[in-house]
Formats: structure tokens, C-alpha cells, sequence
């Protein structure tokens, strides 16, 4: 037991990488997560419309896009996007592997998100884009406005848990050789328990993570029992109280239009 304590909790090693991990790891491993969310997300929609399309040659492409990205190890496609592209865009990021590690980890989230967003939309019930039809939207207007909104609206539980997930991926971006100073929560860790020989600074990283993942977890819980539970809707007079369009969209948003 003794043994097991010095390994895994030894506190002057955790209190000696505390600080790189706050002040360097924390900030690193937000930015690469943060970031990748974004532009996996709107990278995402695009992939998700496209993959709705009733066009084959916007359909097919995003299928395949989503297939390939889904289907390989993540660590894969960020040794062959950080090592393996890299040497085609060194006279664009030099030799800084950062934004590499960032483009990976966006193409990867781009195709999980994809697919959520995609099942949100196609869980619309058809009614709502058919009445929006109706009252002389366009479809793109009435997608726009009318479909998509609720279907991100039902998938907000995904997207947190998808950005849960890119918290965790980050750690695999080590593999690029990042410079001191870009180093993430993982590689610091790493980097001091392979001077020490001992593993309570992986731990100590670990600890930072969950302060990170674990509210989100709790966000997610929260988002899906209001997302179950509902929004209370206005007595009639309330509802009524928009007129034409903007009252027409209102109560399409709520989904209680029917034909």
C-alpha cells in the first residue's frame, strides 16, 4: 500500500507540477479543445445539410468525409495530419505543429458533430417544415428558422458530451511535438513523471481534467432533464399575442403547429 501511495500519490511531485499545470496545461488543453469545438461545429453543419441534400454529389462526399473521420483512430489521423501533411504546409505554419494539432482534432470533431447535428434535424417532425411551407417560407427559410433550430435545441446534450470527448482527445496531440510553452495538461504530466520515474504527476493532470470534465457532465444532466421536462407554454392570450409572421414562427417553434 505503501508502495501504491508513493507511486501514484506522492504529493511533492503533485505539488511541484501544480503550477505548469494551471498556468501552461489548463490554458493549452482549453484552447485546442475550445477552438476545435468551433470550427468542428460549424464544419459539422455544413457536413450535416450536406449529408440531408437530395442531391447526390453534395450527399455522398459528406458520407464518405463522415465514414473515414469516424472510422479511424483518432490518434492515426493526427499523426498523419500533423506529421505526415505537415511537411506540405510548413510554409504556412513553419515548424510549429500547434495549428496542426488543431486542424486534426477539428476534422475529427467535424464528423461526430456532423452526425449529431444531422439526427437532430431528422428528428423534426416533417409537420413543422411542411407547415412553414405553407405559410410561404422558402425551404431554405423555413430550415433556417424554423427546423434546424430545434433540432440543435435536442442535440445540445451530444454537443457537450462531443466537447467532453475533445477535452480528452487533446491528450493525443503530444504525439506532434509540441514546444514547452504548448504543452498540454497530458504532456506535462508525462514529461515530469519521466524525469522523476514516478506517476503522481499524471495523476495530479488527471485531477485537472476532471475539474474540467466533471461540471460538464453535470451540465449535460441538467440540459437533457429541461430539455424532458419542457418549456412551459403561455396561456392562448399570450400566444396570440404575435401577429402574422412573427406570431406564425412562434408557434411553429414551439411545436404545436398541425395539419
Amino acid at each position: 500500500m505503501d508502495q501504491f501511495l508513493d507511486t501514484f500519490l506522492n504529493w511533492s511531485y503533485i505539488w511541484q507540477v501544480f503550477p505548469d499545470l494551471l498556468k501552461t496545461g489548463l490554458l493549452n488543453t482549453l484552447i485546442l479543445a475550445g477552438v476545435s469545438a468551433v470550427i468542428g461545429t460549424v464544419l459539422g453543419m455544413v457536413l450535416a445539410v450536406m449529408g440531408l441534400s437530395k442531391k447526390v454529389w453534395l450527399r455522398w462526399p459528406a458520407r464518405v468525409y463522415t465514414d473515414i473521420f469516424r472510422g479511424l483512430p483518432a490518434i492515426l489521423t493526427i499523426l498523419v495530419i500533423g506529421q505526415g501533411l505537415g511537411t506540405l504546409a510548413r510554409g504556412i505554419v513553419g515548424h510549429n505543429p500547434y495549428p496542426l494539432g488543431i486542424t486534426a482534432l477539428s476534422l475529427i470533431a467535424a464528423a461526430y458533430i456532423g452526425e449529431i447535428f444531422r439526427a437532430g434535424i431528422q428528428s423534426v417532425e416533417k409537420g413543422q417544415l411542411e407547415a412553414s411551407r405553407a405559410l410561404g417560407m422558402t425551404y431554405t427559410k423555413a430550415m433556417l428558422l424554423v427546423v434546424i433550430p430545434q433540432g440543435v435545441r435536442r442535440v445540445l446534450p451530444a454537443l457537450v458530451n462531443q466537447f467532453i470527448s475533445l477535452v480528452k482527445d487533446s491528450t493525443l496531440v503530444y504525439f506532434l511535438g509540441f514546444l514547452t510553452s504548448q504543452r498540454e495538461l497530458f504532456r506535462i504530466g508525462q514529461d515530469l513523471a519521466a524525469n522523476t520515474g514516478n506517476l503522481s504527476p499524471l495523476v495530479a493532470a488527471g485531477f485537472v481534467y476532471l475539474v474540467i470534465t466533471v461540471p460538464l457532465t453535470h451540465l449535460v444532466n441538467y440540459i437533457d432533464k429541461r430539455l424532458q421536462t419542457g418549456r412551459k407554454v403561455r396561456a392562448d392570450s399570450d400566444a396570440g399575442a404575435g401577429s402574422g409572421d412573427d406570431g406564425d414562427l412562434a408557434l411553429l417553434n414551439t411545436g404545436r403547429v398541425s395539419l
